[in-house]
């Protein structure tokens, strides 16, 4: 992203900044000539209203990608914590930036606010018929709150703040840790823990068949930069490649580049979650732009070197 008038000088506030997405993003704004502010949990906890107020002062651009996220096992073990802690962060930052006359907000939403029979390809115009896939409805729910929020304050206030929908995320410096990673991060780590115990198999749960669709995190943030500078409606936006691979395929790939020859086995007992995941990203070209330009094999083959290169991140 070169530097230019939008982005020149600006003051960004980076929620996020120091997590998966945010390592992508923040040196993309830096580099475009911004001053990014990224504030850590640790010391300030965006669930706190007066810490909403502060992280918002004096700020041109929010960037929301701050979240309290898992995987299937955790967001069946913590669903309320995943309500409150992503609903509150989210409704007191935008009211917070809006009270400080902050110029746009943009939200990262998710892929899990669709409904779980959602048909494919996911139209933005879908998002409200049906409910979210149980296992993880408690934080899409929160996400969608966060676009009729959104939508909302741009009727009443006329406050510029748009709702991005990312499709699930990979790459270099994911979160590969047992309890809150995702699927691609999790399968990378229990391949290469298979090759270093020599086992002659890998459980994996579901039975394979659900699709998935893969963003990489660099594309993501590429198309957040653009979507920040060119977009402004109430309508949210889909971000993705368009492009689905099934669970079982993923898996087989994963051990391909991984170099894991064992058997692979699939726990029928465990829940497969949403059937499918595939979007339709022509909004988001249209609008501003974006498409997606990392091919998937190669970003996967590039976040799994990452991992055997950082095996204890």
């Amino acid at each position: 992203m070169q530097k230019g008038s939008f982005w020149d000088g600006k003051r960004v506030l980076l929620t996020g900044g120091s997590g998966f997405l945010g390592s992508h993003l923040a040196p993309k704004l830096e580099a475009a000539g911004t001053k990014v502010m990224i504030p850590r949990s640790r010391d300030l906890d965006l669930t706190k209203w007066e810490n909403c107020l502060k992280a918002t002062k004096d700020v041109d651009l929010v960037i929301h990608l701050a979240g309290i996220v898992g995987g299937i096992g955790f967001n069946r073990n913590y669903p309320g914590r995943l309500f409150y802690d992503n609903a509150i962060m989210g409704i007191q930052l935008m009211e917070a930036a809006r009270q400080n006359n902050v110029k746009k907000f943009v939200t990262a939403g998710t892929i899990c606010a669709y409904p779980k029979f959602t048909p494919t390809p996911f139209k933005e115009d879908y998002l409200w018929k049906g409910y979210p896939e149980e296992t993880n409805a408690p934080y899409g729910l929160a996400k969608r709150m966060l676009l009729v929020q959104s939508q909302a304050y741009r009727q009443q206030y006329g406050f510029n703040s748009i709702f991005l929908l990312p499709v699930n995320l990979y790459g270099p410096r994911d979160n590969f840790d047992d309890e809150r990673s995702h699927v691609i991060p999790a399968l990378i780590k229990r391949c290469f823990n298979s090759i270093k115990n020599n086992e002659p198999e890998m459980v994996c749960w579901g039975d394979g068949s659900p699709t998935r669709e893969f963003l990489h995190a660099d594309d993501c943030a590429r198309a957040i930069m653009l979507a920040a500078e060119r977009y402004n409606s109430h309508e949210p936006i889909n971000l993705g490649t368009g492009e689905e691979i099934s669970i079982k395929a993923l898996v087989e790939l994963i051990a391909k580049h991984a170099g894991y020859e064992g058997k692979i086995e699939w726990d029928t007992s465990k829940p497969n979650g949403q059937p499918r995941r595939c979007l339709d990203t022509s909004k988001a070209k249209q609008h501003f732009g974006f498409e997606a330009k990392i091919p998937f094999e190669q970003g996967l083959k590039d976040t799994i070197d990452w991992y055997r290169e950082n095996p204890h991140k």
